[in-house]
C-alpha cells in the first residue's frame, strides 16, 4: 500500500524551518512595497497591490513575537489563501517545495503546546531535521479575520 503524501511549501523564518499545505499557497512574490494602513490593527504589517487586488500582509515574525530583522534579497510574500480571504505572509526565505509521507509528522509535542502552538498542525521528521507545519485556518482568530475584513473594504 502507498504511503499517502502531503505536498509542502517550506521557508524560513530564523533558524527553524517552516511547512504549510501547498493547497492554501496561491503564490509566492517577492516583496514589494507594502503600504501601512492608519489605525490597521497590529498584527497587520500593511497592504499591497498584487495585479490589481488589494491584499492585507502580515509579518510572521511579529505573529510569533520573534525578534523582527531587515528585508533581505531573500524575504518573499507568501500568499496564502484562508477562508474567503487572500493574505500576504512575509517570510524570511522560500527554501522548496516538499512532498513528504503523511505518517512522517507528528502532532506538536505537549513540550511545545502554548498558546503560540495552536498555529501549529505538527512537526514533520525529515532525516536529520524537522519541519514545523503550520495550520494556516488558525492564522488569525474570529475577531482577526473581521478585522481583516474591515481592512480590505478600507
Amino acid at each position: 500500500m502507498e504511503a499517502v503524501e502531503r505536498q509542502l511549501v517550506v521557508f524560513k523564518l530564523g533558524d527553524e524551518d517552516y511547512g504549510i499545505d501547498i493547497s492554501s499557497v496561491r503564490e509566492i512574490i517577492t516583496v514589494q512595497r507594502i503600504t501601512r494602513v492608519p489605525r490597521a490593527p497590529d498584527f497587520i504589517e500593511g497592504i499591497i497591490n498584487l495585479r490589481g487586488n488589494v491584499i492585507p500582509v502580515i509579518d510572521l515574525r511579529k505573529r510569533f513575537e520573534l525578534p523582527v530583522v531587515e528585508h533581505t534579497r531573500d524575504t518573499r510574500i507568501v500568499v496564502v489563501e484562508i477562508g474567503e480571504h487572500t493574505l500576504g505572509v512575509v517570510v524570511d526565505a522560500v527554501s522548496e517545495v516538499l512532498r513528504i509521507p503523511s505518517d512522517s509528522i507528528e502532532p506538536p509535542s505537549s513540550i511545545v503546546v502554548d498558546v503560540d502552538a495552536q498555529f501549529i498542525e505538527g512537526i514533520a521528521r525529515l532525516e536529520e531535521r524537522l519541519i514545523i507545519l503550520l495550520n494556516m485556518s488558525r492564522l488569525l482568530d474570529k475577531r482577526e479575520v473581521d478585522e481583516l475584513a474591515e481592512v480590505e473594504e478600507a
